[in-house]
């Protein structure tokens, strides 16, 4: 049977063809065109109107960042391999900064610089946002004085070079001398405080490094069941300098979300000279104008605006909504007394501070680490320079009982050090001198401790508190280390007296049970001298 149309349905239809096609949205997209591309940088002619920072898109799913914005094109450096794109290939406006996804979903986990897993674990699950990887730094008002400590669980940092949360420590030393062993212990230490209320999240930054080396420290941190709460962030010397330059921002981002909703968190920076390389790198390729050892004029501010961003935040929610800015998917996130802490990494050249980029990020710092090549060699780890580093917080940032305890210890040391050099030419030496030798001697085998062996800042205080007071000095050097055992194994009994260093100072009765304790132990005449 034939259907035949009516004319009012003919009129039906193209009506709501017309209306569809009225309804069909004009979508505008800035596009630009591949003048030239390689090493990892291309110059694009066109996109007018994009800004610094902004994300520009390439065939096959590739991004850049736009770097230089001049009369005639734009210079964009790649976050990814260039060998597919070709001159004359399309280039489009994102529309946004760049930006890396962050949230609790990453903890556990190794990423690359945009964020994407590379650990072999599958998509990264979770609570996840997009935050951009360059922002503004707290200003003044939104901060607060750092005066809680964050332990390192070693000795000789958490006694004489305090570093508090929220603080930013140097750690600065020649290639192999333990730099990112006192970062990896100072993770590791933050077990004990991850089930509490208040735990520590950890971001380790590998800028520049060889990939074996990386695998390595990632087993260590996992070895020590220290990779639940912490972030790794990789871009290693097999990756592009853009990557290389940009992997440390993008830490500091997730540092940042945990530091804006309240939490504390700490950044390994490993290492910042290896960024400033690839920086140098990719300035140099879009022919920015060289100055000192050929790094760019703003390297300094490069390092500068990073580090700035590390901070203790105001506790008063008040002040802390009204927080400069803030990502506007954040900000109803935010919360007051977070607290970021950053220890970047500089290498030296043979022991040399003095270089341009080591100089410029001890300015930046509030205090460095020096670690000496020569007391490695010694034996003496970890091989910290006591003389010439320095905590710009200092006792702010310790508990009562270890300001108490360490007040002497680096003035003992210093003094311990020109006495010894002084006593070599010298055969008669008085009591005093002798005292101070003896004591010297031992509190630099007290400070000594085995890598990746932190130790908890209550068995630290009373340790120490042997060594400053002179009560080791009768026993053999090489013995210290037994006694050192032999006391925090009697010390984990006394609860009490543990809870009491932990919360207030030393008082008599705590310094009479630990004398008690050093003659119980000393009783044993293994520890005397023949």
């Amino acid at each position: 049977m034939t259907h035949h149309i009516k004319p009012d349905e003919i009129s039906d239809i193209i009506k709501n063809r017309l209306s569809d096609n009225l309804n069909n949205t004009i979508k505008e997209e800035e596009i630009g065109t591949v003048l030239q591309v390689g090493d990892g940088i291309a110059r694009v002619y066109g996109l007018d109107n994009i800004k610094s920072g902004e994300i520009v898109l390439f065939n096959y799913g590739l991004k850049g960042v736009a770097f230089n914005l001049e009369e005639d094109n734009v210079g964009v450096i790649l976050l990814g391999n260039c060998d597919n794109i070709r001159e004359g290939d399309i280039v489009k406006r994102g529309y946004k900064m760049a930006s890396i996804p962050v949230g609790e979903g990453l903890l556990g986990r190794v990423i690359d610089t945009l964020g994407n897993p590379i650990d072999n674990k599958g998509p990264i699950k979770g609570f996840l946002i997009d935050l951009p990887i360059e922002r503004n730094a707290p200003g003044i008002i939104y901060r607060q004085p750092i005066n809680e400590p964050l332990q390192t669980g070693i000795k000789s940092i958490d006694s004489m070079i305090p570093i508090g949360k929220g603080q930013r420590e140097l750690i600065i030393g020649d290639r192999k001398t333990g730099k990112t062993t006192i970062a990896i212990d100072t993770i590791i230490n933050q077990r004990q405080f991850f089930e509490t209320d208040n735990p520590t999240y950890c971001i380790y930054v590998a800028c520049g490094q060889k990939q074996s080396s990386i695998a390595q420290t990632v087993k260590i941190l996992e070895d020590h069941d220290a990779m639940k709460y912490t972030i790794v962030v990789v871009a290693s010397a097999s990756d592009a300098s853009p990557m290389q330059f940009y992997a440390p921002f993008s830490g500091t981002t997730i540092g940042e979300y945990f530091r804006d909703i309240g939490k504390n968190a700490i950044i390994v920076y490993d290492d910042l000279s290896k960024q400033a390389n690839a920086y140098r790198e990719v300035s140099l390729l879009l022919k920015r104008p060289p100055s000192r050892e050929a790094y760019p004029g703003d390297v300094f501010y490069l390092h500068a605006r990073l580090l700035e961003r590390s901070a203790k935040l105001n506790s008063d929610i008040n002040i802390i909504k009204d927080m400069n800015d803030v990502p506007e998917n954040l900000s109803k996130m935010v919360k007051g007394g977070g607290s970021l802490t950053a220890l970047p990494i500089i290498e030296t050249q043979l022991g040399d501070v003095s270089a341009y980029i080591p100089t410029n990020v001890i300015s930046i710092t509030d205090g460095q680490i020096f670690l000496d090549t020569t007391l490695f060699n010694l034996g003496i780890k970890p091989a910290v320079n006591v003389n010439i580093s320095v905590s710009r917080v200092g006792s702010n940032a310790q508990i009562k009982s270890m300001k108490q305890v360490s007040s002497t210890l680096k003035l003992d040391q210093a003094q311990y050090k020109e006495l010894e050099s002084f006593s070599k030419f010298s055969s008669d030496i008085d009591i005093i001198t002798k005292n101070i030798l003896d004591k010297g001697a031992r509190n630099i085998e007290i400070l000594k401790q085995d890598k990746h062996c932190p130790m908890p800042v209550e068995y630290q205080v009373a340790v120490i508190y042997c060594g400053v007071h002179g009560l080791l000095n009768d026993i053999k050097v090489s013995l210290v280390k037994m006694f050192e055992e032999d006391l925090i194994k009697i010390l984990r009994q006394d609860y009490v007296l543990i809870n009491h260093i932990v919360n207030h100072k030393m008082d008599v009765d705590s310094q009479n049970k630990i004398k008690n304790i050093v003659v119980s132990i000393l009783k044993n005449n293994k520890y005397f001298n023949k």
